[in-house]
C-alpha cells in the first residue's frame, strides 16, 4: 500500500449492537455524555453520538441475539477527571470496578494512569481513564 492511500485511511465510527435503542442512547448521552447528532437514517433503530476527535459512536438496535463479552474486548474513553466521573456513576447508580473486577475500586497502571470499568445496559465492558 502505498504511503498516500494510508495516509488517507481514518476511523470514522463504531457501532455497536444494542437490545433497546432508548435504553442505550439515555446510558451514552446521560452516563457517559455524549453530544448525540442527526443520523441520517431516521427509523428509530439508530443513534448517533460525537465522542470526540471527529470519531462517532453509532448505536443500532436489533433483535437481540445472544453475543460472546469479554473485558478484554471493551471500549475505552479518557476524561479529565475521574472524581467527577465517579461522582455522575454514582448519580446514575452504575456500578464499576478495577481490572481484576473489585467493585468499586480504580486500578492504577504501572505508568500512573487511574482505570476504571463498567458495562452499558447490553453488558459491553467500557474502560475509563484520566489519561485525556
Amino acid at each position: 500500500m502505498s504511503e498516500n492511500i494510508q495516509a488517507q485511511v481514518k476511523i470514522t465510527h463504531i457501532a455497536v449492537y444494542v437490545s433497546d435503542l432508548q435504553r442505550s442512547a439515555d446510558f451514552y448521552r446521560d452516563v457517559l455524555n455524549f453530544k448525540e447528532i442527526d443520523e441520517p437514517f431516521k427509523d428509530g433503530l439508530h443513534a448517533w453520538f460525537d465522542i470526540g476527535n471527529n470519531v462517532q459512536l453509532h448505536i443500532i438496535e436489533e433483535v437481540w441475539q445472544p453475543i460472546t463479552i469479554n473485558k478484554i474486548n471493551h471500549l475505552c474513553f479518557s476524561i479529565l477527571n475521574m472524581d467527577d466521573f465517579i461522582k455522575n456513576l454514582e448519580k446514575h447508580q452504575v456500578e464499576f470496578e478495577d481490572w481484576p473486577g473489585e467493585k468499586g475500586k480504580i486500578n492504577i497502571r504501572p505508568d500512573g494512569i487511574q482505570q476504571i470499568y463498567l458495562r452499558d445496559p447490553d453488558g459491553y465492558w467500557i474502560e475509563i481513564n484520566d489519561e485525556y
